[in-house]
Formats: structure tokens, C-alpha cells, sequence
């Protein structure tokens, strides 16, 4: 039996994808807008062209944005080291003080896919399916406390050996995700998000750099047979005659596909969301193959994607308690009004003939076809 097995993995983003560094952009200090573009400023080498021999104009220019120090039309060039890169685009929000959050990149400022946001998706996906199969149940009495902490009885529960509970003996170790080789900046777009709530109002406005639909990213995925043997034999966790985690993608598509469902219902209720819901009828159809799954990766996903979603809300009596206790809603709730009651959503702005700004749900963020080919391998000096 090999020892473990090295998958090649292809991610082809299918909705806009963003994952955060974490810092906010501001207009006319970290990015200028020009002629539909939006043009990520190198402070550096801007404030290096100007001539600050003079005192007086040094003071001037430490206080002045250094997108007003560009005022002529040839400084747009993006071949200009006045910019670092050029997105097609624009925000929304064009004023000063305008903020964009910036998306995740290597050091010479392209995008690439962090393992651990897939592998935080997989696990997510993978104690989906393994609650079902271990026969576990929503008990406010295995609640952790804090509010950070409060699965870890259930990550205990599904994911520790036997032996120990301790964090290096969580078997998950096993699953070993690699970052993504980078992709050029030309993959980045400008998405304009608002926060889509059940009346069908439009609400938070924020605006973020994200991955294009059709970018493909390359990553590496390994997976240890000694040790999810071990923890799928003594979980008896067995998916169709394989381990969950032996056949993996099966085990997240269920998972997604049961998310999807629901989704598409949610939003098919309401109004000027259908091309949002429509997305999700799409792929919920599509056939991927058995090495493939979707799922959803980064910000803007929601509560569900992040915790075990329809398995908490299966005991209406414990999601109250838990809305209460870790103080989840916002804004006014009655109990048993739906949770969560709003999803994030990319808008498509325009102008009427009138001149109003229209704002129209286009697309959920996220979404990835994940699609993994593997080799078995046998190393004996290779046991991590």
C-alpha cells in the first residue's frame, strides 16, 4: 500500500474571488481612478520624481495624496513605474477617502491561492459529512464558552484520535494543501459587493480586488493514507464502499451541493436576486466527474460556509440558543425569523437614461471547480 498520494489540483475560479492581505486601499493615496481603470499607485517611486531640494515643496508634498501628483494625462502609462499594476475597472465609490480592499499577492504584487483557505474549506466540508456519519447532534452543553472556540468539542469529537486530544494529534494534519503558483495581475477585476438581505434591499456597500471568473490556479495537495486510514476505520467513516477522505471529492461535492440547494431556494424568494439564484441552479446541474468537486473559498462567503450551516440549524430550539448566546444576529431579530438573514452579493452598477446609479445582484463570491488528480507514492523516510 502506498504511503500517500499527490495530487495535482486545478482550481478554476467560477465567481469572483477574494481573499483578503487584510489592508484597505485608499483613493488617492494607494490608488488612482483614470479612464475606467483603477491604477495601484508606487508611492516610492512617485514621491522619487518630484523635486524636494526645496524645503517649502517637501512640506507640500508630504501632505498632498499622491494621486494629485499626477496631473497630466501621459503620467497614465502602465508601462509608468509610477504604478505598480492597472486593473479594468472602477469602484463605485469615486471620492476621496474611498476604500478598496486589497486582495492577497506574493512580492512582486500577483495573486495566488493560499492552501490554507482551501484546506480551512476542506475541513469544513469534511466534518459536514463526518457529522452524519458519527451520528452527532447540536448539544448547547458541548459549546465552548468563547465564542472563537465554540466547536472545538465537535472538531475534538470528529477529528482527534482516540488517544489524545491534543491539537498535534489532529488527524487532519494528514491533509497537506501548498499555495497556488501565482498568476499575472491581469486576472484581477474591481467587484462592487452589497449585502443582499430578504426584502431585497441592497445594503453595506464594499468594494474589493478579486480573481476573475475563468482564472485557473495550480496548487498541490497531499494526502497521507497511513493517517486518515487510521482515523476513517476508527470513526467508521465510509462513503459509498471508500473512506470520506479516500474519496474526497465526492464527500465535499455532497456538501456543496446540499449548500447550493439551499441557496438557490433562499435567493429564488427574493426580489431582483434571480441571476444569483440562477448560478446556483446552474452548477447545482453541472457534472464535474468523480475527481472533481465545487466548493466556496474566501471573504464574502457567509456564517454557513464557515461552520456546519445545516446541521446546527436542524434543531430550531439550539440555533435560538445559539444566536443568543454568541450574540450572532444583527440589527433587529425575532426569534425564529431566518438565520442568517442577508448574503453578500456582486452588484452590477450602471447608469439610467435618467441618470440614477442602478445597482443589480449579479453573482455570490467564491466559488471554485476544484479538480484533483492524484498518484500514489511510497517514501519510507516520509512519514508527515
Amino acid at each position: 500500500m502506498p504511503d500517500y498520494i499527490l495530487y495535482q489540483t486545478r482550481v478554476t475560479v467560477l465567481s469572483p474571488l477574494h481573499i483578503g492581505s487584510g489592508r484597505d486601499l485608499l483613493n488617492e493615496y494607494d490608488y488612482a481612478i483614470h479612464q475606467g481603470q483603477t491604477w495601484r499607485i508606487n508611492e516610492d517611486a512617485l514621491l522619487e520624481a518630484q523635486d524636494v531640494d526645496d524645503p517649502a515643496l517637501a512640506d507640500r508634498l508630504a501632505e498632498t495624496p499622491p494621486a494629485q501628483l499626477l496631473n497630466r494625462p501621459a503620467d497614465f502609462r502602465p508601462d509608468s513605474s509610477f504604478f505598480r499594476y492597472v486593473i479594468k475597472g472602477t469602484p463605485r465609490a469615486t471620492g476621496p477617502g474611498a476604500q478598496v480592499r486589497e486582495q492577497l499577492k506574493d512580492v512582486y504584487d500577483r495573486p495566488y491561492l493560499p492552501g490554507t483557505s482551501l484546506k480551512g474549506a476542506l475541513r469544513t466540508a469534511i466534518a459536514w459529512v463526518a457529522w452524519e456519519k458519527l451520528g452527532l447532534r447540536p448539544e448547547r452543553a458541548h459549546l465552548d464558552r468563547s465564542r472563537q472556540f465554540a466547536a472545538r468539542w465537535y472538531e475534538q469529537e470528529i477529528f482527534s484520535e482516540h488517544s489524545s486530544r491534543a491539537p498535534n494529534k489532529d488527524t487532519l494534519r494528514a491533509l497537506q494543501v501548498g499555495d497556488s503558483t501565482p498568476v499575472g495581475v491581469d486576472r484581477l477585476m474591481i467587484v462592487n459587493v452589497r449585502v443582499l438581505n430578504r426584502g431585497g434591499a441592497l445594503g453595506s456597500p464594499i468594494e474589493v480586488e478579486a480573481l476573475r471568473p475563468d482564472t485557473i490556479l495550480e496548487l498541490p495537495i497531499k494526502l497521507d493514507l497511513a493517517l486518515f486510514s487510521e482515523w476513517a476505520k476508527a470513526k467508521d467513516l465510509d462513503l459509498h464502499g471508500e473512506t470520506v477522505l479516500r474519496d474526497l471529492p465526492a464527500a465535499v461535492q455532497r456538501y456543496s451541493s446540499t449548500r447550493m440547494a439551499k441557496e438557490a431556494d433562499w435567493l429564488g424568494r427574493i426580489s431582483g436576486a434571480d441571476r444569483v439564484a440562477a448560478f446556483y441552479r446552474e452548477i447545482g446541474k453541472a457534472r464535474f466527474g468523480s475527481a472533481a468537486f465545487v466548493m466556496q473559498l474566501g471573504w464574502g462567503t457567509g456564517w454557513e460556509a464557515k461552520t456546519l450551516g445545516s446541521h446546527l440549524q436542524a434543531d430550531p430550539h439550539f440555533m435560538e440558543g445559539l444566536i443568543d448566546d454568541y450574540r450572532l444576529a444583527r440589527g433587529k431579530r425575532k426569534p425564529g425569523d431566518p438565520f442568517p438573514k442577508s448574503r453578500r452579493v456582486l452588484v452590477q452598477v450602471q447608469r439610467s437614461p435618467d441618470g440614477r446609479i442602478v445597482e443589480t445582484p449579479r453573482l455570490p463570491l467564491g466559488w471554485v471547480l476544484v479538480e484533483m488528480k492524484g498518484e500514489a507514492k511510497y517514501d519510507p523516510l516520509d512519514r508527515t
